[in-house]
């Protein structure tokens, strides 16, 4: 499969691989080169580091959807949004709440406002919400997310669940038991739980443990609604019209993560197109030797340098010419560790590594000029 094949038969293109790699710059080279084909594209991230908006000419660019300028010849768009991931948290919460007391409650609670932005995970499943939107919304042809820098590689996975594990109604029950909405105290300290609460009140005090209760109790009425979210993010990923597009740079401990990537998204069933080895180091003529082709060339024009200094300079770029040849042949020994993991209908695609940093249009739509499809030995 070619890339722009890729672009036009998905609606919903997941980039995921280990930080480092080039996933935010390949994710948004994806977006670009899908608008040159027409198409309405959303390339959304939570990049803490802004790569995204340095990768597309942007000084800053935040949560609202904002579009890119692009050549008068590019027939389609491109559109970028950085995930904020607490107003999406907070809207989250609008959504569900059954009502606008509800929701204030929610709000406006000192527990909430400190947690919010520290569940495990929650940038990770603040992506999921924001991209469900995105997608539903039927804005755009082709929504691109790049997913965040994880430490573990089934974070964004797992994301879509967590939230419903930690508010499921028999964990949140075990706690809320004695709880009594209009009587914290009264009979907050009977029970199995008591020891949990009182525990909390000797550290943090009457007023904190007040606020916790409250907001564990309204939480606990909001299971439904997450529930139900998650089921549907869960079908979002198994759509068709979804790929997931595994990135990772041609090293070793790259390599594993892609690999590790590809084994989790088989056993789940979700779909992947296959792996964007970025950085790669093509290299013609192995065989050659460069002292011989260029020597009667430096001969030419050495005419003030006398033969050692000539000597030395062809040696030099024999030595680096063989490096060079070195590390490729190494790449592709990396490259070719993962053909026997991929499906018949997956692809490997080569990106070569582009001189310089990717920080305007241009560069970025230099990355997929030479993308070759890498074929099984």
């Amino acid at each position: 499969m070619n890339l722009n094949e890729l672009f036009a038969s998905h609606k919903l293109i997941i980039c995921v691989g280990s930080g480092g790699v080039g996933k935010t710059t390949t994710a948004a080279a994806i977006g670009l080169q899908a608008a040159k084909e027409g198409r309405r594209v959303m390339v959304l991230t939570i990049d803490p580091a802004r790569r995204l908006a340095n990768a597309l000419g942007l000084q800053q660019f935040g949560n609202e959807e904002t579009r890119i300028r692009l050549d008068d010849e590019v027939s389609g768009e491109l559109w970028a949004m950085m995930l904020d991931t607490q107003s999406t948290f907070d809207g989250l919460i609008c959504r569900v709440s059954p009502d606008l007391e509800t929701q204030d409650r929610i709000l406006n609670n000192r527990v909430y406002r400190h947690i919010s932005d520290s569940f495990g995970g929650s940038q990770e499943y603040m992506a999921t919400e924001q991209l469900y939107d995105v997608v539903m919304s039927k804005r755009y042809d082709l929504v691109v997310l790049d997913t965040p820098p994880v430490k573990n590689a089934l974070d964004f996975l797992e994301s879509p669940g967590r939230l419903v594990q930690f508010l499921d109604k028999r964990i949140l029950s075990w706690f809320l038991g004695p709880y009594e909405e209009t009587r914290v105290f009264g009979r907050l300290f009977r029970g199995t739980s008591a020891l949990v609460f009182k525990l909390l009140g000797y550290i943090f005090g009457r007023e904190f443990l007040d606020e916790l209760a409250e907001f564990l109790f309204i939480f606990r009425d909001l299971y439904d609604g997450f529930r139900d979210r998650h089921q549907a993010v869960l079908k979002l990923f198994e759509l068709d019209t979804t790929t997931f597009a595994v990135v990772c740079a041609p090293n070793e401990p790259s390599v594993a993560v892609a690999g590790y990537f590809l084994t989790e998204l088989k056993s789940r069933s979700m779909p992947c197109a296959g792996v964007l080895m970025n950085q790669m180091h093509p290299t013609l003529g192995r065989s050659i030797d460069p002292s011989s082709v260029l020597r009667s060339l430096s001969e030419e024009h050495a005419d003030d340098l006398d033969q050692d200094t000539v000597n030395q300079f062809l040696a030099r770029i024999k030595i680096n010419h063989r490096r060079l040849t070195g590390l490729s042949t190494a790449e592709q020994g990396l490259a070719a560790s993962l053909h026997p993991m991929l499906e018949p209908h997956q692809s490997l695609w080569q990106i070569p590594r582009l001189e310089g940093e990717v920080h305007d249009i241009e560069a970025l739509g230099r990355v997929f000029e030479r993308v070759q499809v890498a074929v099984p030995s």
